[in-house]
């Protein structure tokens, strides 16, 4: 219906003004739904009582970057502020299943975003996994985040996202191309990918299985020109085996850290150099002696617990104890299932 609502909207006339193939694609979706105006006024007071922006292709609120998509949706549906045409917009996508190291990775890049590129916007699919922990981490660290959906505005998919999808709405958005009464069916999250892909300057892939919903984003942005940078993990885990394979056949660049994507995009001067040459993660937050000698006893484990740790830096329990706690709450370790406690940085 949305290509009709295009002409509804703008007349005839601007069938012009389109592509060709996206003027005959509407033509033929015009013909079927001409005499449905009762259906498209009803959409358009759903907007206009809940505050969704319609925006039209060609609008000065549609963003550019999505012309580069030969079937680009002629009609936006938008909640949200922040703008579509931002400076810089990246795009993080990966599994649903994601690990303790994904989440690690999904924690890091966006506080890094918000540290050294601080007008990102970040742009995913408010999916499990990969997607809700990239819109987590970038409204955390005061980034602007979109989240592109499957379905119309009139439900949020998944349920359980509801609160995040609310904060987002005043810190960045909603997208979709799919009118009120649309269901999330299994179609439409594959379809609305390339949205997410031609929507940013570049894709990283958190973590991925060799096939899915992440490696067909990644395939669309290559497709579109845009750079697809992969985390490298495991060759035993499964969750990486696509972001492997991907660097492996030269279909994505390895991502090491913000940094250097910000060197690679030619962002620069985003940010003074000195903040660019900042060194990373934990290293760079400052801790006591007994911190430190935690921090080593963690180095290139998978976890440790509180007495294990103890009995590495023979130091008492409870100091032990009292630093975890208090490295924790600094962000620089995570509480994993066990009682193990994993460096994040």
């Amino acid at each position: 219906m949305t290509d009709a609502l295009y002409i509804y909207l703008r007349g005839e006339q601007a069938l012009a003004t389109l592509p060709p193939h996206l003027a005959e694609r509407a033509s033929r979706q015009w013909t079927t739904y001409s005499q449905q105006t009762a259906l498209m006024d009803r959409e358009l007071k759903f907007c206009s009582d809940h505050g969704i922006q319609v925006i039209c292709y060609g609008d000065e609120a549609y963003p550019q970057r999505l012309m580069v998509c030969r079937d680009a949706p002629l009609v936006l549906f938008y909640l949200g502020n922040a703008p579509l045409n931002a400076r810089h917009i990246i795009s993080i996508v990966g599994t649903r299943h994601l690990s303790p190291y994904g989440r690690d990775l999904c924690e890091r890049i966006t506080a890094d975003l918000g540290r050294l590129l601080p007008d990102a916007l970040v742009v995913s699919g408010l999916a499990y996994g990969a997607d809700i922990n990239a819109h987590r981490g970038a409204l955390a660290n005061n980034l602007s985040t979109v989240a592109v959906v499957a379905h119309g505005l009139d439900r949020i998919y998944p349920y359980t996202h509801k609160a995040t999808a609310a904060q987002m709405t005043r810190q960045g958005g909603l997208l979709t191309e799919y009118p009120m009464g649309t269901e999330p069916e299994r179609y439409n999250f594959v379809h609305r990918n390339r949205i997410v892909a031609a929507l940013a300057d570049c894709t990283i892939v958190i973590e991925s299985a060799r096939r899915g919903g992440s490696m067909i984003t990644a395939e669309r942005a290559r497709e579109f020109g845009r750079p697809v940078l992969a985390c490298p993990g495991r060759l035993t885990d499964a969750t990486s085996e696509g972001c492997n394979r991907a660097i492996a056949e030269g279909k994505a660049f390895a991502f090491t850290d913000v940094a250097d994507l910000i060197v690679r995009m030619g962002w620069e001067s985003a940010g003074s150099q000195d903040a660019v040459q900042q060194p990373l993660f934990a290293e760079s937050l400052s801790l006591s002696a007994e911190g430190q000698q935690l921090v080593s006893a963690l180095r290139g484990t998978e976890g440790l617990t509180a007495d294990q740790l103890a009995l590495a830096t023979q130091m008492p329990a409870f100091q032990v104890g009292a630093i975890l706690t208090d490295m924790e709450m600094q962000g620089l370790l995570a509480l994993m299932p066990g009682g193990l406690y994993r460096l994040k940085g």
